[in-house]
């Protein structure tokens, strides 16, 4: 007993905590935060974002807010266990873009000690939950839903509008593309499109 004990006590116990919400609600600024307290406190950090996000840097992950931390793109969530050698702390950079194998890499992950964080749009621009982000926040022991506010009545925003005519699903933009808008702005705006 005593043994069992003593090995249950020295295994490092790995979670999964997610960072979800509209575009430009601070998911990616709140990822960095906690990545930089980790590397502070000396842990092994390691930092992953899909190769197709290549917005503001190839290797950086970059804040709407110009912060910044250093990142490993890969070409899909298997590459991510490959990779993450001898790491306290994993960060994922906008998540919803990684194939549905993420769920069982950050739970592979969270199993062998390690703690998981990963940030991504819970739904896409047309309000439907996005990619592997569903599956990642039901494995998940904590979430943390952001807000952005909304563009037209100033209200807490949680959709993703888009405002051009583009239909695939993955359009990297910016506000020139997307603006955050309550649930009642996003429904008005939808039907105004139907229209």
């Amino acid at each position: 007993m005593f043994l069992e004990n003593t090995i249950n006590a020295t295994q490092k116990k790995g979670w999964i905590e997610v960072i979800s919400g509209s575009m430009f609600s601070g998911k990616t600024e709140e990822l960095i935060r906690r990545m930089k307290r980790a590397q502070f406190a000396k842990q092994n950090v390691e930092i992953f974002k899909p190769q197709v996000d290549t917005r503001y840097d190839e290797e950086m992950v970059v804040s709407h807010d110009d912060n910044q931390i250093h990142s490993t793109p890969v070409p899909s969530s298997s590459n991510i266990l490959i990779l993450a050698n001898n790491v306290d702390v994993v960060g994922i950079d906008e998540a919803q873009f990684f194939d549905d194998g993420l769920v069982a890499v950050c739970n592979q992950l969270a199993n062998s000690g390690v703690r998981v964080i990963v940030a991504g749009l819970d739904m896409d621009f047309k309000g439907i939950p996005f990619g592997p982000m569903p599956g990642v926040m039901a494995c998940a022991e904590y979430v943390t839903k952001v807000h952005a506010i909304c563009m037209k009545c100033g209200e807490l925003a949680n959709h993703s509008h888009r405002m051009t005519e583009q239909k695939e699903l993955v359009l990297l933009g910016e506000l020139d593309e997307y603006e955050p808008l309550c649930r009642a702005c996003f429904n008005q705006s939808k039907n105004n499109s139907i229209d």
